[in-house]
């Protein structure tokens, strides 16, 4: 019976993770326990007023997964196929990635399930304050400090910090992440996502001695991430031939203007139509061409078993959370492919967000240069120990990060004496 209590608190896919990882981190059966288990899990029903004058529920969750190594940090986000065991696997990525990168951080996630595009801008103010209103006892910005997420925004961070802020009687702008300059956000926090990313791929492309102006570059996803990631690579010389957005996408032979694309579009749009000398193509084709770099950064689960075998890119950089199925990335690993991690890749997010938290703990506020320059120098030492030690022990890059980033984990637990 005590097992079977135990069980209900296990995030199943990170098991699957940590499974594999047992023949190369020394961890006690008690270890591998406290890793499978997030510390904290919240569900909670969320009433919002409708404007028709209905009431509407909406279940709303938020997982602590590990504080070891500080309080905890994740995104919140709105979407109508959040679940909770997505939620924990979400917490136990960012304990990863926040462990990778030394920050001073453990990991968390939250999401609301609704679809926020059938919601008016008022429903949204009251579902935003009413997830705060749900979890304000068990946030701070010395226990748990939300961040913006898919579907969500600095608007969204900016009810959020007010409404905690009203319930608290004063204002508190360190206890979320991702919000607005005018309430204590970071300048280049809009970018830092991408820019992380780019960072990764000049330090790899040194590496590789690749010239940015003969490699080609396939991004799938035109939102924050992936449209801000186009942008910063076109600008710095590499052949954009191929993006994507949730309908399909733009292909071409020589490099796309990135510029023209986005002009007169909201963010995430494409033209309607295909500039002259380009193509229209769907999202599957995208991932399938012939390309130096493919950039996923779109939503889950994109390269499967079932397309990884027509995977042509030499690298693979996840800038979405979990792009590539483990059954896909073995079948990457045999055709010599590198996969660049997400706990990696698009960890520029968390460390601006740290940034942002530190300025609003001293109250100094930094220029978007010093922020960019710092974001640089993270990203850069991270990248340096994975490529080391995936060189050194002959382990792919997911592996190495993976294993560096849970025994600085586990490390803390042993001083702590939780293990």
């Amino acid at each position: 019976m005590n097992s079977q209590c135990e069980d209900k608190n296990i995030c199943l896919n990170c098991r699957s993770w940590l499974d594999k990882l047992k023949d190369k981190i020394p961890l006690s059966e008690g270890e591998m326990t406290l890793l499978k288990k997030p510390k904290k899990v919240f569900t909670f029903a969320i009433p919002v007023k409708m404007d028709s004058g209905e009431i509407n529920y909406f279940d709303g969750y938020r997982v602590q997964y590990s504080d070891a190594l500080g309080p905890t940090k994740g995104g919140i986000r709105f979407h109508h196929e959040v679940h909770l065991e997505e939620v924990k696997m979400l917490a136990f990525l960012m304990a990863l990635k926040c462990s990778l990168l030394g920050l001073p951080f453990g990991g968390a996630k939250g999401g609301v399930c609704c679809d926020p595009s059938k919601l008016s801008q008022g429903e949204l103010e009251r579902l935003s304050r009413g997830f705060i209103r749900a979890i304000h006892s068990f946030i701070g910005p010395d226990i748990d400090i939300p961040a913006p997420d898919v579907n969500t925004n600095e608007q969204i961070m900016a009810w959020m910090v007010d409404e905690y802020s009203r319930i608290k009687g004063k204002f508190i702008p360190g206890v979320i992440t991702g919000k607005p300059v005018e309430l204590g956000g970071s300048l280049g926090r809009n970018i830092a996502t991408a820019l992380g990313g780019a960072f990764l791929l000049k330090r790899m492309a040194e590496l590789e001695k690749m010239n940015p102006e003969q490699t080609k570059v396939a991004i799938q996803g035109f939102g924050n991430v992936g449209g801000n990631m186009a942008k910063i690579l076109n600008d710095w010389g590499y052949k954009i031939v191929a993006v994507s957005n949730a309908q399909g996408g733009i292909c071409s032979q020589n490099s796309l203007n990135i510029k023209d694309l986005s002009t007169g579009q909201k963010d995430g749009d494409l033209p309607a139509t295909a500039p002259e000398q380009c193509r229209p193509i769907p999202n599957h084709e995208l991932l399938e061409l012939d390309c130096d770099i493919l950039i996923p950064a779109a939503v889950s689960h994109q390269i499967t078993k079932e397309n990884a075998a027509k995977i042509k890119a030499k690298i693979v950089l996840e800038m979405a959370n979990a792009p590539i199925t483990p059954e896909a990335e073995e079948i990457l690993f045999e055709k010599g492919i590198k996969v660049v991690p997400d706990i990696l890749a698009n960890a520029g997010g968390v460390v601006v967000s740290y940034f942002e938290w530190l300025q609003n703990s001293s109250n100094d506020y930094w220029t978007e240069d010093k922020a960019f320059r710092k974001l640089e120098e993270k990203m850069n030492e991270a990248f340096d120990r994975v490529w080391r030690l995936a060189g050194e022990k002959n382990y792919d890059l997911r592996t190495a990060s993976q294993i560096l980033a849970v025994e600085r984990i586990i490390k803390a637990e042993r001083l702590r004496g939780n293990v």
